[in-house]
C-alpha cells in the first residue's frame, strides 16, 4: 500500500531462490496480514536471486495481482545479493526482510518495525534464543544455532543474541551507511551487517519471536556453517586492521554511548574469575571426553583449550573485569590467545610427564592430570589477564579518577 503522495514507510523484502512451491502462499499471507496490521504505507518486494524453476512466473503474477507487491530479479545467486539490490533501490524509510517459509509468526512484524519508524532504534531483529521466544525445531538445528551464536559472542564480543534469524529490519539511512562496508553477499550478509552496526555504536532492538522450523528447507547446514566461520575470521581481521571506518559511521549515525560501569573490586574479580574458571574447566572436561577418542590426547587438548580460551577471555572481559564495548576487543582476544598458548604448553607438558611415567594411561588418568594442570593454568591466566591483557582499562580508570579529582576544586570555585 503506497500513500497518495508516493511516500513509502516500509519495504519488506522476501529473498527467494527456486521457491515455486512456497512463494504464492507466502506473499498472499503476508499481503493479507499487512492490510490489516499496518496503517502506514508498505510494500512487499520479491527478490529473486537467479531462480531456475517457475519462481519468476509466479513472482511476476503476484506483482500483477496485488497492489503493493513488486518483483525484482537478479542473475546472481546469493541472499545477500538479493537483499542488497532490493534495499539499495528502495525509497522506503524502513527496510525489512523475512524468509519465504514464514517460519516466524507475522505477529512479530509490528514490534519489529515500530522502533525504527519512531527513530528509537537503528536496526531490529527477531531472536529465537530468549526465554520468552517460542521455538519448534529439532535438537540438531538448536545446537548448531546456539553454538554459532556462542562463537560470535566469544570471538567478536557481540551482544545481540541471534544472528541467523531470518527476520530483520533496518532504517534506510543506516543501511546506506553500512552496506558499502559489508563484503559478504550470501548467508553471512546480515550477520556481518549486525556486527558492523554494533561496533559503530548503533542501537539494535531485539524482540522474541514464535518460530517453527521448516522441515523442507534446502539450506546446506554444513557448508553454510563453514562459510560463516570464514566470515567471522575475515570480519575480525578487518576490524583489527581498521579497514571499516567505524568512527565515521558513528559520527554520522551513532548514539551517545553509556558511561562505562565500575569494575568489581579485587576480591570480586577473584570470585568472578573463579566462577568463570569453574565453568571453563567443566566445559573443557566435557569437550575433551567427547573429542579424545576421535582426535587423540594432544590434538583434543589443543582444540578444547582453544575453544574454551576464546569463550573464557570474552566472559572474563565482561563479567570479571567489567569491560564493555568493542574498544581493544580484538587486541585483548589476541593477548588472551597468547595466555592460552602458555596454558596449552603447561597442560601439554603435564601430558608428556604422565605418558613418560605410564606409557599407556587411560582417558580418566589423562583427564585428572589435565584438570590439575588446568587449575594451575587458571591461576596463571588470572594474573596475566589482570596485569597485562586488561591493564589498559585499569590505567584508563585511574586517569579518569585523577581528572575528576582535579576538576572538583575548579567546579566548587565556580
Amino acid at each position: 500500500m503506497i500513500s497518495s503522495t508516493g511516500e513509502l514507510a516500509i519495504d519488506i523484502v522476501v529473498p527467494v531462490f527456486n521457491e515455486e512451491r512456497s512463494l504464492a502462499h507466502c506473499v498472499t499471507t503476508l499481503v493479507e496480514y499487512l492490510r490489516g496490521a499496518f496503517q502506514v504505507p508498505w510494500r512487499v518486494t520479491i527478490a529473486d536471486n537467479a531462480s531456475t524453476d517457475g519462481t519468476r512466473g509466479i513472482g511476476e503474477a503476484l506483482a500483477a495481482e496485488h497492489e503493493g507487491v513488486v518483483y525484482r530479479r537478479l542473475s546472481t545467486k546469493g541472499r545477500g545479493y538479493a537483499l542488497r539490490d532490493a534495499w539499495e533501490a528502495s525509497p522506503a524509510r524502513v527496510l525489512a526482510y523475512l524468509d519465504v517459509d514464514l517460519s516466524t509468526d507475522l505477529a512479530a512484524l509490528p514490534p519489529l518495525i515500530a522502533p525504527l519508524l519512531s527513530g528509537h532504534s537503528d536496526l531490529s531483529i527477531g531472536t529465537r534464543l530468549r526465554r520468552d521466544s517460542r521455538v519448534v525445531r529439532g535438537p540438531k538445528r538448536e545446537f548448531i544455532s546456539r553454538t554459532y551464536n556462542a562463537m560470535l559472542h566469544g570471538a567478536l564480543g557481540v551482544r545481540f543474541s541471534d544472528a541467523q534469524c531470518g527476520f530483520k529490519a533496518v532504517r534506510a539511512d543506516v543501511a546506506r551507511a553500512l552496506l558499502p562496508h559489508v563484503e559478504d553477499n550470501k548467508w553471512f550478509f546480515d550477520t556481518e551487517l549486525l556486527i558492523l552496526a554494533e561496533r559503530a555504536g548503533l542501537r539494535i532492538h531485539e524482540i522474541p519471536v514464535d518460530w517453527t522450523d521448516d522441515p523442507t528447507s534446502s539450506v546446506d547446514i554444513a557448508r553454510t556453517a563453514l562459510d560463516d566461520m570464514r566470515g567471522i575470521v575475515r570480519v575480525a581481521r578487518s576490524l583489527a586492521r581498521g579497514r571499516v571506518p567505524l568512527a565515521a559511521i558513528y559520527s554520522e549515525l551513532g548514539r551517545r554511548p553509556l558511561l562505562p560501569g565500575r569494575a568489581p573490586s579485587f576480591f570480586g574479580q577473584v570470585l568472578r574469575f573463579g566462577a568463570v574458571g569453574i565453568f571453563s574447566t567443566l566445559a573443557f572436561a566435557l569437550l575433551y571426553l567427547v573429542s579424545q577418542p576421535l582426535m587423540g590426547a594432544q590434538l583434543a587438548n589443543f582444540a578444547c583449550l582453544l575453544v574454551t580460551a576464546v569463550l573464557n577471555t570474552a566472559a572474563n572481559r565482561r563479567f570479571t573485569f567489567g569491560i564493555r564495548g568493542p574498544d581493544n576487543y580484538g587486541i585483548q582476544q589476541f593477548q588472551g590467545l597468547i595466555v592460552f598458548g602458555l596454558a596449552w604448553a603447561l597442560t601439554s607438558s603435564s601430558l608428556l610427564v604422565l605418558h613418560a611415567a605410564a606409557p599407556q594411561p587411560g582417558a580418566t588418568s589423562e583427564l585428572v592430570t589435565l584438570t590439575a594442570a588446568n587449575i594451575v593454568a587458571t591461576v596463571l591466566r588470572f594474573a596475566l589477564l589482570k596485569a597485562w591483557v586488561f591493564r589498559a582499562r585499569t590505567t584508563a580508570e585511574r586517569g579518569v579518577g585523577v581528572e575528576a579529582r582535579r576538576a572538583a576544586p575548579a567546579a566548587e570555585a565556580a
